[in-house]
Formats: structure tokens, C-alpha cells, sequence
């Protein structure tokens, strides 16, 4: 049970603010939402409080679980089978959608480490960039720090790298497989 001004996660979208609880009568039932609003983007999302397990609704991890969620990133011995690109891409999108930040955390670990072996895909390197962001996010949250910081620790547990180059003066990410 959440309370307006808590703070929550909502699988595929991230951490979000309570803002509201609501009734609305719909079909001539009268039912109870959680407003919630997306730090990320300010999207509002309406909840019913009576689903919110069925849609994974959860409170922001503890800083127990904090270390976890590195242990899973910083795992670096992983076997992939071989598969196409777009089964992978469900794969893990039904990973996330399940809301868990262990799954989220394993997702962005396996995408790092297959961009090591071969170029992702379009909708890896999106779902990638989404993996990272709303762990990062949440990650913040729960360790009371700057996203940039923790965006950063991440970056350094897969050798992601800034370099500058005479011919390019904007910065370029580069992977350092030996990391």
C-alpha cells in the first residue's frame, strides 16, 4: 500500500511519485488509482490500487539490494545461446516488463557484454540506453546519490571509456573488453 508522496517503481517506465489516490467510478464500480507520475519524463500513469501486484507496482529497492544488483552486473562469465537478434529483443523486453531491477540489472549486463563480441541492433542499442537509464534512476534513488555518478560506476564495470580524438572533439564512448 502506497501513500501520496511515496515514491515507486513501474516496470518498463522507472521510478515515479505518488501524487494522488483517486476514485473513479468505471462500468458502475467505483474503484480506488494511484496517480502516479514518471520522474524520467513526467508521464502520469493511472494504477488501480487493487492490481497494482498483477502490474508489478513495487517500492523502490533497499540499499541491501543495492549490492545485489552490482554482483549481478559486475558477473562476467556469461554464456549466450546462439539466437537472432529479435528473439533476443523479446527476451529481454519480457524481462523488464516482469518489473524486477535483478532482471533489468542482467539485461544491461548482457547487452554490454554481446556489444563486446558484435554490434547490437537498433533495438538493442535502444533497449540498452532504456535498461541503463531506468536502473540508473532507481539505483540514485536508493543510494541517495547524483545519476551521473551512479551512471558512471556502471560505465567503469564494463570499461566504457571517454576518449577525445584531434579529429573528433566531442566524446566518444568506447568498450575496453579487458575490463
Amino acid at each position: 500500500m502506497f501513500k501520496v508522496g511515496d515514491l515507486a517503481v513501474y516496470p518498463a517506465h522507472g521510478v515515479g511519485l505518488i501524487e494522488a489516490i483517486e476514485e473513479k467510478e468505471i462500468g458502475g464500480n467505483k474503484l480506488i488509482f494511484y496517480v502516479m507520475k514518471i520522474l524520467e519524463n513526467d508521464m502520469k500513469i493511472m494504477i488501480p490500487m487493487n492490481n497494482t501486484e498483477a502490474v508489478g507496482l513495487r517500492s523502490v529497492i533497499s540499499k541491501k539490494d543495492v549490492e545485489k544488483v552490482y554482483s549481478i552486473l559486475e558477473e562476467k562469465d556469461i554464456k549466450f545461446t546462439p539466437q537472432t537478434w529479435n528473439r533476443r529483443y523479446r527476451e529481454y523486453m519480457e524481462r523488464i516488463k516482469t518489473g524486477s531491477i535483478f532482471d533489468l540489472a542482467a539485461v544491461l549486463r548482457d547487452l554490454y557484454i554481446l556489444q563486446m563480441d558484435k554490434p547490437l541492433s537498433f533495438g538493442e542499442r535502444k533497449m540498452l540506453d532504456t535498461a541503463k537509464s531506468l536502473l540508473v534512476k532507481e539505483l540514485s534513488i536508493a543510494r541517495k546519490m547524483d545519476e551521473e555518478e551512479i551512471e558512471k560506476g556502471i560505465e567503469a564495470i564494463f570499461g566504457v571509456k571517454e576518449i577525445q580524438t584531434e579529429d573528433a572533439p566531442e566524446v566518444i564512448l568506447e568498450l575496453d573488453p579487458d575490463a
